[in-house]
């Protein structure tokens, strides 16, 4: 349901809130490395993140990216509606017509029905977990995950 871009800029935040402690900056060739993202793609991925005050961005040699807020402050939400928008959660599961109730005067899809209960938890999912949240379930877990 998420794009690799999504996937990828969800990945990348993960990976900064847990190593820019402080602070701290990490240039984009020591992340692309690290989470085998293509640079290219992963600068343009960090860029609009960093014009939306989610990250930081620093130029020159001692330059990077780091956290623009705390971790327990970005949700979920947030980046997927920075890089992929919300048509997810207005669109059409199977891509027949806008499944907006009440925007035309056309049943909606076939699948609409199952779909919404589905659609309203993935909705509260992202709207509610935060990366704070996720890297102390990570490491609650003990687990490992190789971003």
């Amino acid at each position: 349901m998420l794009s690799n871009t999504c996937k990828y800029a969800i990945r990348s935040v993960i990976y900064l809130s847990i190593n820019a402690k402080e602070g701290k900056k990490i240039g984009i060739k020591k992340i692309s490395e690290e989470l085998e993202i293509p640079t290219p793609f992963l600068g343009k991925i960090l860029q609009s993140l960093a014009r939306q005050k989610l990250l930081t961005s620093t130029k020159g040699p001692h330059g990077g990216f780091g956290m623009g807020k705390d971790p327990s402050e970005i949700t979920l939400m947030n980046i997927v509606e920075i890089v992929d928008g919300l048509d997810m959660f207005d669109n059409c599961l199977i891509g027949i017509r806008p499944c907006k109730t009440g925007t035309n005067n056309q049943p909606p899809c076939p699948v609409h029905n199952q779909f919404s209960s589905i659609r309203k938890q993935i909705y509260d999912l992202f709207k509610g977990k935060t990366i704070g949240q996720l890297i102390t379930e990570m490491d609650d877990t003990n687990e490992f995950i190789s971003l």
